[in-house]
Parts: structure tokens; C-alpha cells; sequence
């Protein structure tokens, strides 16, 4: 929300607290039996300011938090990236590091959707892919879906092609769909121009890890429901009106307290 924005809603509330003190201020003018309507009304006007003006500004406290940490020297943010094969992971990688604040790009793991093996297929493909790239660090063979692993350093892109062409020469078919597995490591500063980039890519982090998300989960978890702040918004306008309601009692008390400190200091 525009800083500008968030000002005038916060002076809205104001005003309509300033409202409900007046209100609370006119008790001397009406029936003690009038004083639960005034509360009554404090109350939904609280509420109603709450909701309108102060909930939205409430709902971007995570979205202020995190705005310090990316402001923060040396901190870091990794995004966890599930890329489809029809990506050119080597144009992105190109792309993401030529912008401000590009850390590292690896492509982790690849995952192969097969059919239903049976218990022979799926011994076989478990004998054979330690054999078709020593470039695989690690492969598990599921009921119907591969999962490679891969070295540091090396490309998804020479992992299928490798794996591509030995299916090839087995089976006679391609591979036509590859799900690829990336973690990426920005500047926490610009994490925000990343995001955009791989936006424009399609592309939206599954995960992220970091000072920035940090902060955003502690807050989130500390923050009360929506419902409950407007309730609580409420009950600040009901304070309000009780101030008001007992200004010309607690303002004497105040004076009268505030001269005897002071005699008593005198003496």
C-alpha cells in the first residue's frame, strides 16, 4: 500500500475517534441510561474504522517487516524452483545472471514421468541408470516416475540428453515431458526484480528460504485473525468513548493529584 494512502487511512481513524469522544463528552447531556448506547456505538464505530482503515494497513505488516530485512547488508534469499523441461534453463540462467544481486543457479534433480512399470522394468531401469551417466549423484525408480540427482555443475539439459538418447536407443521413442528441480540464491535487496524475471518466465518459486521469508513467517504467526483486530479496533473505540464519558471527572482528579506531587516535592 502507497505510504501516502496508508497516512490518510490512519488520520480517518483518527478523525472517527475524535468522533467518538465527542460523543462520550456530551454525557452530561443525557440520560444515564443513554450511556450503554453510546458504548454500543463506539464499539461498531471501531469497528467499521477498523475494518475499512486499519485492517488493510494490518493485513501489510509482513510485506513492512520483510521490506527491512531486504534492506539489510549481506543477506540472502533461495528460492526453490520447479522448471518444466520445455524451459531453456540455459537462456534463464543467462538471463537471471545478468541481474543485480545473482548469488548461484543449480539445477538440483530432474524427474522423468514413465508408465506403470512392473517388477522387471522397474529392476531394469534400477540396474541401468548409474550406467547411462556417471553425472547422476543419486537416482531413486518409483511404480511410474524417475528421479535423478545430479552433480554439481551439471546441467539439466545434458542430463535429458544423455538419458534421452539412450531411452532412444532402447525403446525407440523421446522422452516428452521433464519436470527439473533449481535453487537459486539472490541478494535479499533484489529480491524483488527476480521474482519479476522469473515471473515473466512463468515461473513462481515453490519455496524460499531466508531473512526476508523469515521474517514474514515469524510475523504471520504472531499476527491475531482479521476478525479479531477489527473486534479489537472496537474495543479501542469503546476506551475512547469512556474517556470522553469521564473527562470532566478524571481531568479535576488529575490536577488535584498532580498539585499535591507537587506541594509534597516543595516540602
Amino acid at each position: 500500500m502507497d505510504i501516502i494512502i496508508t497516512i490518510i487511512y490512519i488520520v480517518l481513524f483518527i478523525i472517527m475517534m475524535v468522533f467518538v469522544f465527542s460523543i462520550g463528552m456530551l454525557r452530561q447531556y443525557m440520560p444515564k441510561r443513554e450511556i450503554l448506547l453510546v458504548l454500543v456505538v463506539a464499539f461498531l464505530i471501531g469497528c467499521i474504522g477498523g475494518a475499512f482503515f486499519l485492517e488493510p494497513i494490518y493485513e501489510e505488516l509482513p510485506e513492512v517487516v520483510s521490506t527491512i530485512e531486504k534492506n539489510m547488508p549481506n543477506n540472502q534469499e533461495t528460492l526453490y524452483l520447479d522448471l518444466s523441461s520445455s524451459i531453456d534453463t540455459d537462456q534463464l540462467r543467462e538471463k537471471l545472471s545478468g541481474i543485480e544481486g545473482f548469488k548461484s543457479f543449480d539445477e538440483t534433480s530432474i524427474t522423468i514421468p514413465m508408465w506403470t512399470f512392473n517388477k522387471f522394468e522397474r529392476g531394469y531401469f534400477n540396474e541401468r541408470l548409474g550406467y547411462i551417466d556417471s553425472h547422476y549423484k543419486n537416482y531413486n525408480v518409483s511404480s511410474d516416475t524417475l528421479y535423478i540427482e545430479l552433480e554439481d555443475n551439471y546441467t539439466s539439459t545434458e542430463a535429458l540428453k544423455t538419458f534421452s538418447d539412450w531411452y532412444k536407443l532402447v525403446y525407440g521413442g523421446s522422452i516428452s515431458y521433464a519436470q527439473i528441480k533449481a535453487v537459486l540464491v539472490v541478494d535479499s535487496s533484489k529480491l524483488d526484480d527476480f521474482e519479476e524475471a522469473l515471473l515473466e518466465e512463468g515461473v513462481v518459486a515453490t519455496k524460499m528460504e531466508g531473512p526476508v521469508q523469515n521474517s514474514i513467517d515469524v510475523t504471520n504467526s504472531s499476527m491475531i485473525p482479521s476478525w479479531q483486530f477489527v473486534l479489537c479496533c472496537g474495543g479501542f473505540g469503546v476506551i475512547v468513548a469512556l474517556i470522553g464519558i469521564y473527562m470532566d471527572t478524571v481531568v479535576p482528579a488529575y490536577r488535584r493529584f498532580d498539585k499535591f506531587m507537587k506541594t509534597k516535592r516543595k516540602r
